[in-house]
């Protein structure tokens, strides 16, 4: 098993115009530059949008769930990337011959990455606003048509579905989870985080599994210990974000040392559309 850092720098947010517009705060909500009203609990979120979403402004739909459960792009892309390598031949760039199942899409973040770097996605929801919002957003990104959308409870689909690789970033209780010191992988909503795993490997042994930044390193090697796994703790610039692990032939896709990277704007600019 391998443990290992993977730091991202975040999206900068800059103005060719002048003074940057602000948001106006009026008691428990504010608003922002767009007109649209919001809870004061979304602020530090919206703030972060372009982290989440470097093209945000474009047009991206994202409920309140979406904004406490949606990855930054960047550490979206650094997945999709490594996932895509998994079964790409000599000489393929863009595209992973694959088939990854996201099953907990959410507004879309991470499926949009792995139809940009894998051929096909298999995304899975229960809410059907926050489906309806993925189906959009992957639109404005030019990647709908390689995303299957599926409304559904991804525990009782998983035995009917085939794929090469389960992406997992199941609820984790919302921005309550960071109130414990430690994480609990035992009392995740709905599932344990072992009983979450054990559905998606009635899939594929191949799983990349996110999860919250405050889990316990043993608890987290203790998940599936039959199965080779790297951990990769995920950062943003000096703020650490999560914890992927990446299970069975993905824990040998560049899991024999530390890696410490820089994206900006530039970089996600340059991804394949």
């Amino acid at each position: 098993m391998a443990k290992r850092k993977r730091r991202n720098a975040g999206q900068t947010e800059t103005n060719t115009r002048g003074k940057r517009k602000r948001c106006v705060i009026h008691g428990d909500e504010f608003t922002t530059p767009d007109g649209l009203v919001l809870p004061m609990k979304l602020k530090k979120y919206w703030n972060r949008r372009h982290d989440f979403f470097w093209r945000f402004d474009e047009g991206i739909q994202i409920d309140e769930v979406g904004w406490y459960s949606v990855t930054p792009e960047v550490i979206a892309h650094d997945t999709a990337e490594r996932v895509a390598q998994l079964y790409n031949k000599p000489g393929d760039k863009q595209y992973g011959r694959i088939c990854v199942v996201d099953a907990f899409c959410g507004v879309g973040g991470n499926a949009i990455k792995f139809a940009e770097w894998c051929e096909h996605v298999v995304a899975i929801d229960i809410d059907p606003v926050r489906l309806s919002m993925a189906k959009c957003n992957a639109e404005l990104y030019g990647v709908a048509d390689r995303i299957e959308f599926i409304l559904g409870d991804f525990y009782q689909l998983a035995p009917s579905l085939v794929a090469d690789v389960v992406y997992m970033s199941p609820p984790w209780g919302g921005p309550e989870y960071l109130d414990a010191e430690i994480f609990e992988l035992d009392k995740m909503p709905f599932h344990s985080a072992k009983e979450w795993l054990d559905r998606a490997r009635m899939i594929s042994p191949n799983v990349a599994y996110f999860l919250p930044r405050n889990c316990d390193v043993k608890q987290l090697a203790d998940l599936c210990p039959e199965l080779s796994c790297d951990i990769e703790m995920n950062f943003i610039g000096q703020y650490f974000k999560g914890i992927t692990m990446y299970y069975n032939d993905l824990a040998d896709i560049c899991s024999s040392e530390a890696r410490v990277i820089e994206l900006d704007s530039s970089d996600l600019a340059g991804l394949p559309k």
